[in-house]
């Protein structure tokens, strides 16, 4: 049997560019086209015949019904199923979907985290249609991606505000790129390429640990003999039954239009990474949490569970999603490519400098863009960026940006050629820049890449932050440079000013080191946000709110309200966390303690009744310390129990989180620490759980 080819599939899903022009009538598509490229408003006769259209193409694959698929505040999509049933005359039933119910949509608002925007009575809310993102067919559902607000018209979704951001920054790039004589540009886009990381075990091993079953992450757990030592598993040769579910993930997506192009082990046991390739921030958005929902759902067929928390295993790497970030011209130029002379590409420069100015004024909004309970543990934690936001832009451009602050000559880079020792070997070129592993955002070619975000984060929040940062920067920009007389004079003492300003944000060297944290803090000035708790209060302060709002991302009631629903779900989340601690110490670690406690007491009593001059040194110090840690394992139950109580004064959100903080997470630590000592002297067959071993090398 001839084995279908990949471009034979791909997209097959998708009601892509393709598919409407081979189905729409021509005035439509057009008019469609208009809307998606330019913004032009849709009219309903033009949404009439898309939706005809669309519901035709989708039931001749197997649909049989629709929804608006949408991203609330909940960090995961959401659906609502209608079929596309209608009654007819005669008894039967006809297949119907019109403009309107393309466009509109109506869930229940109230039932979704709000912030206090929608009470819980009120409870209209709308989903829109957004035309530049391609509906596709999941599981014999039509998908409409959408946006969702309230009643009064407050976004209460992440794809609102990154359109948003991504029209900020247009108009402000557009302005910038008129000053070069560009006026044929319309439209300027951000584009993203997302690595995913993940693990991987069995569901097996995954049903036997409550802990992960409700937090997504490993509450107890002593370090097994072998983790990432060796460094073997990076790049490692990828075991069969990966690689099946790896085959079988990567069709899925690719029916999806998901261009999955990378796939290999990361360099933890049982953790692995894809990634695509490059497209608009918000189709990127879309396809990453299309990804994230089947990698879960393929390795379930394959008897596997895809762990998508940042820190599911203590003593070994975390995940997370690098976000490659660049800007394009509707003309296709990359406006953050150098070109072959960088220090003569002025054009290139007001964008490199726009992008520094803006992540230095609002390093604060891209760590708290990037907080969670899961990514707290991950960042710092020596395979992750630290919680201070800095950038490395390498030697050669940062030698540049020197020679304009002091005004020097610049004398240009030399391609140093690799040799590598073996005449059979090619020889190359070696980039100008190397790969800054520890940097939170690094300049890598032609983009940046925001390494900080968390593999089960939303990418839009990132995304929404950067996009309007620069779009701050580049209006100032244009602010001061539209009225210019002698545009290159003025040019240059913007770039000069600039660099001078902002080169605190500049950082070449090693992020994990303790001297960095002194240096940045102390010395620079930077911000250093170690938890959720500690920066997801500034996205209300004033500088913070007077950006967003001014661009018109968010609203002043939207920023409030999204501030209280991360620090919300960030108190849920490790309260959720806390009482699994209890219930797993209390119901289950310590009743096996006390089990393995008695046998090893039964064994002294044996031998010492045997003879009194018997030495029982192993049993002795096993029981004698396992009393101890069990002594401490409760104590600290019962101290995180009275924290627990205390949360229920909190007079608001600030103070619980805060709470959380400082009573919680350090109680958890304590009875972990403890029961993590016992683990190592209980025998196996008495310990409730699989081991660190047992879930890092389950998968063959």
């Amino acid at each position: 049997m001839k084995e279908t080819l990949v471009p034979d599939y791909f997209g097959s899903m998708v009601f892509d560019d393709r598919t409407m022009r081979s189905v729409l009538p021509a005035k439509v598509y057009n008019s469609l086209k208009k809307t998606i490229e330019q913004g032009a408003k849709l009219e309903l006769n033009v949404a009439d015949s898309v939706a005809s259209a669309m519901k035709k193409w989708a039931v001749e694959k197997g649909a049989t019904h629709y929804t608006h698929w949408f991203q609330p505040l909940t960090g995961v999509t959401a659906e609502k199923h209608d079929s596309f049933i209608e009654p007819s005359p005669d008894g039967g039933v006809i297949m119907e979907f019109s403009g309107k119910e393309l466009i509109q949509g109506e869930p229940d608002a109230s039932s979704f985290p709000t912030g206090g925007i929608r009470a819980t009575f009120e409870a209209r809310g709308y989903t829109a249609w957004d035309p530049t993102s391609y509906a596709f067919i999941k599981d014999k559902t039509l998908c409409i991606p959408t946006a969702f607000c309230s009643y009064g018209g407050e976004a209460l979704d992440k794809k609102t505000p990154l359109l948003r951001s991504m029209e900020a920054l247009s108009k402000q790039a557009i302005r910038i790129l008129k000053l070069f004589g560009h006026d044929e540009i319309q439209t300027v886009r951000t584009s993203v390429g997302c690595e995913q990381e993940y693990f991987l075990i069995t569901k097996e091993m995954f049903d036997k640990r409550p802990d992960l079953k409700y937090t997504g992450r490993t509450l107890f757990g002593a370090v097994a003999p072998k983790g990432q030592e060796m460094d073997d598993h990076y790049f490692g040769v990828i075991k069969p039954k990966v690689q099946e579910f790896m085959t079988d993930l990567n069709k899925e997506l690719w029916k999806l239009g998901i261009l999955a192009k990378t796939e290999h082990n990361e360099v933890a046991p049982a953790q692995h990474e894809l990634a695509p390739i490059f497209t608009t921030t918000n189709l990127a958005t879309d396809q990453n949490q299309l990804t994230m929902e089947i990698m879960q759902k393929v390795a379930a067929k394959h008897g596997l569970v895809c762990l998508l928390h940042e820190k599911p295993f203590a003593g070994v790497n975390g995940s997370g999603k690098h976000n490659n970030w660049s800007i394009s011209t509707d003309t296709g130029v990359n406006l953050l490519s150098p070109g072959e002379t960088p220090y003569e590409n002025a054009q290139f420069l007001l964008f490199l400098c726009a992008v520094i100015k803006a992540v230095d004024d609002y390093q604060d909004l891209l760590r708290l863009s990037v907080a969670t309970a899961g990514n707290d543990h991950r960042l710092g934690a020596n395979e992750a960026p630290p919680a201070i936001i800095s950038i490395f832009l390498g030697d050669e451009l940062s030698a540049i940006l020197d020679a304009i602050e002091l005004d020097t000559p610049y004398s240009g880079a030399e391609k140093k050629i690799m040799k590598l020792g073996v005449d059979i070997l090619p020889r190359f070129a070696r980039d100008t820049t190397d790969r800054n592993r520890t940097s939170p955002f690094a300049f890598t070619g032609n983009k940046f890449e925001f390494r900080s975000l968390g593999s089960s984060n939303s990418i839009a929040c990132a995304n929404m932050m950067l996009n309007t940062a620069v779009a701050e920067a580049l209006k100032i920009y244009a602010d001061k440079l539209e009225g210019s007389k002698d545009l290159q004079t003025d040019l240059h003492q913007l770039l000069k000013e600039t660099i001078k300003e902002h080169k605190r944000i500049l950082f070449n060297g090693n992020g994990y080191d303790d001297s960095w944290v002194k240096e940045a803090t102390e010395q620079r000035g930077l911000s250093n946000y170690k938890t959720t708790a500690d920066c997801m209060p500034h996205l209300l302060d004033e500088k913070n709110v007077k950006m967003l709002t001014s661009h018109k991302v968010f609203s002043v009631a939207e920023l409030h309200s999204r501030c209280e629903i991360m620090l919300d779900n960030y108190c849920k989340q490790v309260t959720i966390e806390a009482n699994t601690t209890l219930e797993m110490a209390l119901r289950e670690i310590l009743p096996a303690i006390e089990k393995y406690e008695e046998k090893l007491s039964n064994t002294l009593k044996v031998k010492k009744s045997v003879s009194e001059s018997i030495k029982c040194k192993y049993e002795e110090y096993v029981v004698s310390n396992l009393s101890k840690l069990a002594d401490s394992i409760f104590d600290g139950t019962t101290e995180l129990e009275t924290s627990i109580e205390k949360l229920k004064d909190a007079k608001d959100i600030i103070e619980e989180s805060e709470l959380i903080r400082d009573l919680i997470l350090p109680g958890m630590e304590k009875i972990r620490k403890s029961a993590d000592e016992a683990e190592k002297l209980v025998a196996k067959e008495f310990w409730p759980y699989p081991s660190y071993g047992d879930l890092l090398f389950s998968v063959k």
